[in-house]
Parts: C-alpha cells; structure tokens; sequence
C-alpha cells in the first residue's frame, strides 16, 4: 500500500520509509530523545512519527535535515541504479550517454550519467 501526502506519492510503503528513517537516526548515534534538539519535536512526538506516523512533507523535510540527509525524488527508470549505488553496488545497467572512454572510474565519481535523460 503506498501512501499520498496532497499532491505527492511515495514511491515506497510508508513502512519502509519510517524504518530508513530509524535507520539513519541509529547510524547517527542518535536517540529519539536527541530529535528535540535537532528538528525540535518532542521524543514522544518524534518516536509516533517512527513507529506509524503520516507525516506531512514540510515534517519530512524537517527531519531529514536533522538527520544530515535529504529527501530526494528519483525517476522510477532510474530508482534501481541509485539503489545500487547506495548500497555499494555496481549498477546493472548503462549509466548514461557517454561513451565508456568518457567515463571514469566507479570509485571516483560514483554518480556519473545516472541522473541524465535517456531518449
């Protein structure tokens, strides 16, 4: 089941975007409690949101911030890929228009091509 905030749908079941949200808050170091410092909600607030909150995009947003992270909408042609980068995989498919020459070196520009229209 996806969930819609206004205008926006996520891609992924809401689930799944509140564990990577605890996910990244415990690769932080972080506790709910330290969340009212950072984005300025209250523990109890901040662990409704984790554990089945709704939250509205603005929220979102807030809390990315206060976990050092970004919200970010990907093109689903290219969701695969970038999956595959951020879990330190080589992607499966070609990464742009460049010819192979052009590119350089996985390791030192991870990112190259992936986000380009393909027509």
């Amino acid at each position: 089941m996806f969930h819609y905030v206004g205008k926006a749908t996520y891609l992924f079941p809401m689930a799944t975007l509140l564990e990577q949200l605890k996910k990244r808050r415990t690769q932080l170091g972080l506790k709910q409690s330290d969340m009212m410092m950072r984005v300025g909600m209250s523990r109890q607030q901040y662990q409704r949101l984790e554990s089945h909150g709704n939250p509205r995009l603005d929220t979102l947003e807030l809390v990315a911030e206060g976990l050092n992270s970004e919200l970010v909408l990907v093109p689903r042609e290219k969701l695969e890929a970038v999956r595959a980068i951020l879990n330190d995989k080589p992607p499966e498919e070609p990464r742009g228009p460049e010819s192979p020459d052009d590119q350089k070196p996985i390791s030192e520009d991870p990112w190259q091509g992936l986000l380009e229209d393909t027509e």
